[in-house]
């Protein structure tokens, strides 16, 4: 829209700039253990991702978000029951 300066860097009008979302995710200074898969961190139930609560980054946020998490969004409940249905998860629990 304009020319700016950002961290020191002059950014003329009409610069791409492109995140490096898979560095920020694994940024240790955020994120305990960042190098791995511990999908309990999310656990709390806290996190808006509809908003402007970046720890889903990947998939973005407010108007730049991934286009296809009301698509998610709506076949969770089909592929939970999916699953439930086809499994025989009593063999499973023991």
């Amino acid at each position: 829209m304009k020319s700016c300066k950002i961290l020191g860097y002059n950014l003329p009008k009409g610069t791409m700039v492109l995140v490096n979302a898979w560095a920020i995710v694994r940024d240790p200074r955020y994120w305990e253990d960042s190098e791995e898969f511990k999908p309990e961190r999310f656990e709390s139930g806290t996190i808006n991702f509809r908003g402007t609560d970046f720890e889903y980054i990947p998939f973005g946020a407010e108007r730049r978000m991934w286009p296809g998490v009301a698509f998610a969004e709506s076949t969770m409940e089909i592929v939970l029951a999916a699953l439930l249905y086809h499994f025989d998860w009593s063999s499973l629990v023991g």
